[in-house]
């Protein structure tokens, strides 16, 4: 991508963005920065994804005709685009590289939500895929973890579990070279209201029982009986049953409630991304009406009813005669 330079404001026929919105990117994320922040190619990196979440959630989403980038290739677009990382593109593979790498050993918080029965976790799944996970996200840079957890688990949820969260209730994996803690809040209203606050990471949001979570067999524990992917869910869930059978739940479970999973927000009918509408999850295929196609006679024979008081006086008549 190099050489790419534009004077105009429009967008070129191809999509890709103005040399002014570029230069805009540039200063608002790269330069007006701390100067500890751009100490280093690995923090540089961060401060440009930020300006590749802004350039995707509003320039492309404000103008259409914008092209949408992979990270890879928006940076590759910023390094040939703003002066100070020009004299590094012909390191940019060399830097990218290393950039997923240190992000995959980053310490990720967040926490997982129970409900007051302590039958259900609150799980969300992200924009691009079909994966579940707690809500969790990466610590910043001499962020707290339980700092981490609450604005990791606002931004995707839209619920401050401040007030709920104890620093000494948590489960604590590491994966490869990635820390993952999850704090547990128990005692949350299934009614709760809950809406991502961030755009295009989380598409849907939704209570699942903990007894559907468990692995379809002793082979599979990406996925669960109900066929979920669980990849970042599976690892937790026996720890999490070991501290769900030493506590007492704050509400008894009740029989009459419903025994698949509630989806309490989802993207695709939110159009304002603050409503939280209680649905039942079709979690193993699509549901099939027990009717068959409506090809019999029409509404109106259908209604007909037939005098039945009439015909048996008429009957017994018959007879007596």
């Amino acid at each position: 991508m190099s050489g790419l330079h534009r004077s105009s404001s429009a967008p070129s026929k191809n999509g890709l963005p103005p040399q002014e919105l570029l230069d805009d990117l540039c200063s608002r994320f790269v330069l007006n920065v701390p100067k500890e922040d751009q100490q280093s190619f690995e923090r540089i990196l961060f401060l440009v994804e930020y300006a590749h979440w802004f350039y995707e959630d509003n320039s492309v989403e404000k103008n259409p005709s914008l092209k949408s980038f992979t990270l890879k290739e928006f940076t590759s677009l910023m390094f040939n685009s703003c002066d100070v990382l020009k004299p590094y593109v012909p390191h940019i593979d060399d830097i990218f590289k290393d950039f997923t790498s240190y992000k995959v050993r980053v310490p990720v918080t967040g926490a997982i939500i129970l409900d007051e029965t302590l039958e259900r976790c609150l799980l969300v799944k992200g924009w691009k895929g079909s994966s579940w996970s707690f809500p969790r996200g990466k610590k910043n840079k001499d962020e707290e973890d339980h700092t981490c957890a609450v604005r990791e688990v606002l931004e995707e949820t839209g619920f401050d579990v401040s007030k709920l969260l104890q620093k000494d209730q948590f489960l604590e994996m590491t994966f490869g070279q990635q820390r993952v803690r999850l704090y547990i809040i128990a005692g949350v209203k299934e009614d709760t209201s809950f809406a991502p606050q961030t755009k295009k990471e989380i598409s849907e949001i939704a209570w699942q029982r903990l007894d559907e979570l468990s692995p379809a067999s002793n082979d599979v524990i990406s996925r669960g009986m109900t066929g979920l992917k669980l990849y970042m869910v599976s690892p937790f869930l026996t720890s999490l049953r070991s501290w769900i059978s030493a506590h007492q739940p704050p509400v008894a479970p009740r029989l009459d409630r419903a025994t698949r999973g509630l989806s309490v927000w989802n993207a695709k009918n939110s159009s304002t991304g603050s409503s939280s509408v209680l649905t039942e999850i079709q979690l193993n295929k699509p549901a099939v009406d027990a009717r068959p196609p409506d090809t019999g006679p029409g509404k109106s024979f259908r209604n007909f009813l037939f005098d039945t008081a009439s015909i048996y006086r008429a009957m017994e008549a018959g007879f007596s005669s």
